[in-house]
């Protein structure tokens, strides 16, 4: 079932607008997935900022 909706990068951004892209995509607020993301990338090593950089290249960004 498709519901329309396309992950993009959002221009709400701090640095490349992936996070407040998510946020947008899952109608959360971007502050709370900043600091999700925030936690879990210092949780696992900083292995956040490689996924990061990886969303940041192939997540399109909003016309």
């Amino acid at each position: 079932m498709a519901t329309g909706r396309k992950l993009y990068r959002s221009d709400d951004r701090i640095l490349g607008g992936v996070c407040a892209g998510l946020a947008e995509y899952f109608d959360m607020d971007s502050t709370v997935v900043r600091l999700v993301y925030t936690l879990l990338t210092v949780c696992t090593a900083f292995s956040g900022v490689i996924v990061y950089l990886i969303l940041w290249l192939i997540m399109p960004p909003k016309h």
